[in-house]
Order: C-alpha cells, then sequence, then structure tokens
C-alpha cells in the first residue's frame, strides 16, 4: 500500500509540475490566434449602392463596343433592355436605402409581393384580355440611354466610391492594447476609451444591407462614458463582433489573472 500511495503521490506531482507549462502553451496558442486590434470603419449607405454600379458598368462595356454611341429606342432593342435592367437595379438599390427593413418587415414585404404576384396571376386567368392590354401598355415604354450616360454614371460613382475610401482612413475606430481609439480628423485626432468592462452590442437593423454587406449597427459601451458609442453601417458585423468578444474576453482574463497574482 506504501508503495502504491507514493507512486499515485509522485504522478500527481508529475501532472502538477506539467500543468502551468501546459496551460501556459495553451494561453501562448489563443494569445497567438487573437488579432493585434480590431478596426470598426462605419461606412456611409452609399456603399450599398454597388449592384447599381456593376450594371452599370456592364452596360458600359456592352454598349460601348457595340458602338451603340447613338441609339433609336425603336431600332435598339438591346439598348433599350439593359436601359430597362438599369433602372430596375436602381430603383430597388434606392429603395433598400431609403427604408429599413427589420425581420418582420422584411417577412411582411415579401408576403405582400407574393401574394401581389398570385393575385395577377389569378386576375389574368379571370381575364385572359387583360394580359394582352398591360403588354401594349408596356411594350409603349421604352427607355433608352447610349454607351456615354453609362460610361459617366460608372465614372461619377466611381469618383463618390474613392472618396468614401478616403474618408474613412480619417474617421474610424479600433480596439488595441486595452483601449478604445476613435481616430478622426485630417491631422490624426485621437481619443482614448478604456477597454476593460466594455461592453459590445449587435443590432441587424436592414435585412437586405445585411445581405448585401453584412453590415449592421455595433453600440458599445464604455465604463467611463455615461453614452453609448453607436457606429452604423459596420461591414461583416457578425465577424467583428465576434473579434471584440475575444478581445476582450481576453482582456478580462489578463486583468483576473493580474489581480489574482
Amino acid at each position: 500500500m506504501s508503495e502504491e500511495s507514493n507512486t499515485n503521490a509522485n504522478e500527481l506531482q508529475e501532472s502538477d509540475n506539467q500543468s502551468p507549462s501546459t496551460s501556459s502553451g495553451k494561453n501562448q496558442e489563443q494569445a497567438e490566434k487573437l488579432p493585434k486590434r480590431v478596426l470598426l470603419v462605419p461606412y456611409p449607405k452609399f456603399v450599398f449602392m454597388y449592384p447599381t454600379l456593376i450594371v452599370s458598368t456592364i452596360a458600359a462595356l456592352v454598349l460601348g463596343l457595340g458602338g451603340y454611341q447613338a441609339v433609336d429606342p425603336q431600332e435598339h432593342t438591346l439598348a433599350v433592355v439593359i436601359t430597362g435592367l438599369f433602372f430596375v437595379v436602381l430603383m430597388i438599390n434606392t429603395f433598400i436605402l431609403v427604408f429599413d427593413f427589420p425581420r418582420a418587415t422584411s417577412l411582411t414585404l415579401i408576403a405582400v409581393c407574393v401574394s401581389a404576384l398570385l393575385g395577377s396571376w389569378i386576375l389574368v386567368i379571370a381575364k385572359p384580355s387583360l394580359l394582352p392590354a398591360i403588354a401594349g401598355l408596356v411594350t409603349t415604354v421604352r427607355p433608352v440611354a447610349n454607351a456615354s450616360f453609362f460610361i459617366c454614371t460608372s465614372i461619377g460613382m466611381a469618383c463618390l466610391y474613392g472618396a468614401i475610401f478616403l474618408k474613412v482612413r480619417f474617421d474610424y475606430w479600433e480596439l488595441s492594447n486595452n483601449e478604445l481609439l476613435h481616430h478622426h480628423g485630417f491631422l490624426s485626432d485621437l481619443k482614448r476609451y478604456p477597454a476593460p468592462n466594455l461592453r459590445v452590442d449587435k443590432e441587424i437593423n436592414d435585412v437586405f444591407e445585411y445581405m448585401l454587406l453584412g453590415a449592421g449597427r455595433l453600440i458599445l459601451h464604455p465604463s467611463t462614458e455615461k453614452r453609448a458609442i453607436v457606429l452604423d453601417n459596420i461591414l461583416h458585423v457578425s465577424e467583428k463582433e465576434k473579434q471584440l468578444t475575444r478581445m476582450l474576453g481576453s482582456i478580462k482574463v489578463q486583468i483576473n489573472s493580474t489581480h489574482s497574482e
């Protein structure tokens, strides 16, 4: 019995001696996986207009290479179709920017659209003569634009995107070194907030904006501030929230270990 107890005691002592190195190794691996800093950049809503820019660029290439510098709505059907597609995308894109669609509202909108389509289908079945009349009315509307219009639109939107990306380089937030930093101004003005006890909330205010760029709102609650910091239109907000949670968790662990020592 004495030999077994001595053996168990030696095994326990060896495991105790190995546990600090193992835990320190795990902590080191976790520290290496953590990002050194997390950047939070609030963008203006214009960034969600990129589908319109893509369609405009494709239209400029197709019509430009096809030689559609002068177009006739009665003869150039391709130019009419491309122009109509551009206006449809532009209207949908603008509709998303103007209105917010939370989860309940987006489901209601989808239900309304489906109901309208089913109602139109039933109406056409009930009155077959209605469809030719609607088709005749629609075919009389033939919007058309030449290649120069789409080239100018694409260049103008690209310049606006360039101005936006230049602006956000001088106005962003950063979580680094146990501090929340606000960089703003062309002279790199800096405001500091303590990161410990920082609370983060995430909100998805618009389902379609989240589908386009994964955008959402982050609400930061520094312990030293009475008012919360609201950051709208943070791209890939779910990934940013995970990074913030991991960094704040590591900060909390470091503080607790320091107090315990």
